[in-house]
């Protein structure tokens, strides 16, 4: 805060378009990093170092900016390198036999991921639908933790931001999401996308109460906004999950054909996010989602290079503990979905990151989205841990393939209750006919499943 309040005066416009998009412009020219589009899945760890290197000394030159102050918060070299000195190296989250430790992971490591697994945040119609989808969640047997949707209606009635409807649609959020996990018999597992209904600090603030189940062992994500900037709202957020003695996780997306530029810009300001993140907000852990500006997707080979890249940028030079999260264009019940999640959930893995999943269909279209492609995407990152990055780099080109033709119009495919019985919480016969199908070709690419 004290870096808000005195720290050099700027427009926004300036900052944005004169500090940050040009220095990040320059320092990628100036380390020579270069985008090959042979290598989605690079193996050259001098890359790696090199894109580490530029994010550091970008963080250093440009800061964060406050929307609220008009200034710009700066850290010196000596307070990066304590932070990421004394930077928790693990975190525990969830309770009883569902409690687990979050550990850092290298490239080509062979511990399993972490697997926080749900709808990103994703809209739902009804309570109904929320209920099912988490019960879904929870049932996989991979699941870490929980990433729930977001109501956009309470009691029939539409969500407004920062009304008593969002508030009471953050407190319905948590009860529903307990409920969902004590019905299948994991109760402890943790929630760690705070609440998604929660988009103000007011909200999060009220449904915080321990009586509507939130738990300090949940994980409290907290979004850096493009191209890293903060305000108050977000900041009193913080202030109260740390107050909690709580772990915050900070998320961020920079956008690629942005303010970031093209994929080296992409990777050097999403490494250099984390950065920011665990200064400013004192982040435990990180939830980097890297999109591309036009397709709304993380699947496309210039985003699987900066998931990729920058994956392999934090995890040889740090122990920061970082989850990549994955979008997708498609939707459920189609094969260009899974082919979409594989080719992410395989980038991220074997550069030494572990994952959440997922956004489907850009993630922006009511009850689009199914337990299938979760369960999907940590069925594939358990079976890649411990490959190596130039077999999986064949194996991202060949999934490439079979869907970058249909990037430019992708198939929505069909919403939760067009796909699954509901009650039941049962996939429909062809969606389990397209998910073995989609398994079977990973098989034959070389990807060798568990179960």
């Amino acid at each position: 805060m004290e870096k808000a309040l005195t720290g050099r005066p700027c427009s926004e416009r300036d900052y944005t378009l004169k500090i940050f998009a040009t220095r990040l412009k320059e320092i990628v020219k100036e380390r020579d990093i270069k985008y090959n589009s042979e290598a989605p899945i690079p193996s050259d760890n001098s890359l790696a170092d090199d894109i580490f290197k530029a994010a550091f000394d970008f963080c250093v030159e440009v800061g964060a900016y406050c929307k609220d102050t008009e200034r710009i918060i700066k850290f010196e070299e000596d307070e990066i390198k304590e932070r990421l000195r004394t930077a928790p190296s693990k975190a525990v989250f969830g309770e009883g036999q569902d409690a687990r430790t979050l550990i850092p992971r290298k490239p080509e490591d062979k511990t399993p991921p972490w697997c926080f697994l749900g709808a990103g945040g994703g809209p739902v119609s009804s309570e109904e639908t929320f209920l099912s989808l988490v019960e879904g969640y929870a049932s996989i047997p991979e699941t870490n933790s929980i990433t729930t949707p977001a109501l956009t209606s309470v009691s029939g009635l539409r969500i407004r931001p920062r009304s008593p409807l969002e508030a009471l649609g953050a407190i319905r959020n948590a009860v529903l999401a307990r409920e969902a996990m004590r019905r299948v018999g994991r109760p402890g597992l943790p929630i760690m996308n705070t609440l998604a209904t929660a988009e103000s600090a007011i909200s999060l603030a009220i449904a915080l109460h321990p009586k509507y189940g939130l738990r300090t062992t949940d994980g409290y994500m907290i979004a850096i906004m493009d191209p890293m900037i903060v305000d108050f709202d977000r900041l009193n957020k913080v202030c109260a999950v740390l107050s909690l003695n709580a772990p915050v996780g900070a998320c961020f997306d920079p956008l690629m054909g942005g303010y970031s530029g093209g994929p080296e810009g992409t990777a050097v300001a999403n490494v250099a996010y984390h950065f920011i993140a665990a200064l400013v907000y004192q982040a435990s852990w990180h939830l980097p989602f890297p999109l591309h500006i036009k397709y709304v997707c993380s699947s496309t080979p210039e985003l699987l290079w900066v998931i990729s890249t920058s994956g392999q940028a934090i995890s040889r030079n740090t122990h920061l503990l970082s989850l990549n999260l994955n979008y997708t264009a498609a939707g459920p019940l189609t094969e260009m979905c899974l082919y979409e999640t594989a080719a992410s959930v395989i980038a991220a893995v074997v550069s030494g990151l572990s994952i959440e999943a997922l956004g489907v269909a850009t993630n922006k279209y009511e009850d689009r989205m199914t337990p299938m492609e979760p369960k999907f995407s940590a069925e594939v990152a358990h079976a890649v841990a411990g490959m190596k990055r130039n077999e999986a780099n064949e194996i991202v080109k060949d999934l490439l393939g079979k869907y970058m033709d249909k990037i430019t119009d992708p198939p929505l495919g069909k919403k939760y209750q067009e796909c699954f019985d509901v009650k039941r919480g049962k996939p429909s016969e062809k969606y389990v006919e397209i998910y073995n199908k989609v398994k079977g070709e990973l098989e034959d690419l070389g990807v060798r499943f568990q179960h």
